[in-house]
């Protein structure tokens, strides 16, 4: 038996936004260049602005690219919570916890029509684990590898978080995020950028990065033009091109009340699954594992957390 969650009609969720907290940063950790965890900030970089007329091709004729097709769950993130919850000595004050794309899909739901999604998630201690599930990742990119090569500079490659200025300790860090696009020359090619907004938006949004760097690209790689965005001024931005085809507040009122949803359907242990068809009006959620949680949580979080549930040992 399934629940589903109507995303018709939208504009139920118009009106302002549900009050959102400010996203506040209280771990990180890195990938060596060999896709080892390291629990630092060691693979973060400076910005330097670029020249242009830049080939961001170049290179990538050499490049190495990661196989991420093995399921690495939420792995690194429960290692990186693990860690903080053993310096502060208590469980984080979380609901749910994901990786950053999952949320992306969930708040970007409402607009983006053509694209279906298949998360897994379980219910641990009172907060929901969402990841991606695997197999349809690969399906999708294997239904995406089949329609022939793209020109320009792969995509994949092609985002990065980078430091601004050197951050303090207790400070805010001043991240910015980079990005690429097709220059623009029509305005159907502004459309497009508008389009994309949404999805910078959110992934900005979400962790409280403040500032997107986007390079303007022609079709063959070569960079013509960098343009500084702040991300509060995204929405006011796309709301005043007419015919604007997205809207900041509808996309955080749809999450929260899909949260919500989620909140009361998965509300005891097994594996569930959180999918949408392509074009579908609907999302639903349904059990695919009656008891534990599959390999959603690592047997180390888990065991972690039993510890943590007992108290201060009382070992000498």
């Amino acid at each position: 038996m399934s629940a589903t969650f109507s995303i018709q009609p939208i504009g139920r969720f118009t009106g302002q936004s549900q009050p959102v907290k400010r996203p506040k940063e209280f771990a990180c950790f890195s990938y060596d260049e060999n896709h080892e965890f390291r629990l630092d900030d060691s693979s973060m970089k400076y910005y330097y602005t670029p020249q242009l007329g830049t080939d961001l091709s170049k290179g990538f004729d050499k490049f190495q690219k990661l196989d991420d097709s093995g399921d690495e769950h939420l792995d690194s993130l429960l290692k990186t919570i693990l860690a903080h919850e053993r310096e502060t000595g208590k469980k984080i004050d979380a609901n749910v916890v994901t990786w950053r794309g999952m949320m992306t899909k969930i708040m970007a739901a409402l607009f983006e029509q053509q694209d279906g999604f298949e998360m897994n998630a379980t219910l641990y201690q009172d907060c929901i684990f969402i990841e991606e599930n695997n197999e349809y990742k690969l399906q999708s990119r294997a239904k995406e590898n089949h329609r022939g090569p793209r020109r320009g500079p792969p995509l994949e490659v092609m985002q990065y978080w980078v430091w601004d200025s050197k951050p303090q300790p207790g400070q805010p860090i001043n991240w910015v995020e980079l990005k690429t696009t097709a220059e623009i020359r029509s305005d159907h090619d502004m459309d497009n950028f508008h389009r994309k907004l949404m999805k910078f938006w959110i992934q900005s949004f979400l962790l409280g990065v403040p500032k997107i760097i986007v390079g303007f690209r022609t079709r063959d790689g070569i960079l013509v033009d960098v343009k500084e965005i702040e991300t509060h001024n995204i929405p006011q931005t796309v709301n005043s091109r007419q015919g604007a085809r997205w809207n900041a507040d509808m996309c955080v009122n749809f999450a929260g009340e899909f949260l919500e949803f989620l909140q009361s359907t998965i509300n005891d242990e097994g594996v569930w699954r959180i999918r949408r068809h392509p074009a579908s009006p609907t999302i639903e959620v349904f059990k695919v594992e009656e008891t534990g949680h599959g390999n959603i949580l690592s047997d180390e979080f888990k065991n972690w957390r039993i510890k943590l549930s007992l108290g201060p040992s009382t070992e000498p």
